[in-house]
């Protein structure tokens, strides 16, 4: 599957712990990371800067689903399902 145009779900929805590039705090949930652009395109795709939770995530139906508006609510209830203090 290829990344929808204008989507950037998995950019603002989880929660990135490790320090990277650009926010030395990480990101928080629903944090729009500082490396997109106006069009929702990451401008570092493909720089080693780049976080590895980014550079491992692969977009498949699963995560995506039909729509920006899905991908959102699917990568909302991964995030929480998944938090330290989810169970």
């Amino acid at each position: 599957m290829e990344c929808r145009e204008h989507c950037a779900a998995c950019c603002i929805v989880p929660h990135i712990q490790q320090a990277y590039y650009g926010m030395p705090e990480g990101k928080k949930a629903g944090e729009r990371c500082v490396h997109l652009d106006a069009n929702d395109r990451c401008l570092i795709f493909g720089d080693p800067r780049r976080p590895s939770w980014c550079i491992q995530f692969k977009p498949e139906p699963e995560f995506c689903g039909s729509s920006k508006d899905e991908a959102i609510q699917i990568l909302i209830w991964m995030n929480e399902f998944s938090a330290p203090n989810a169970l």
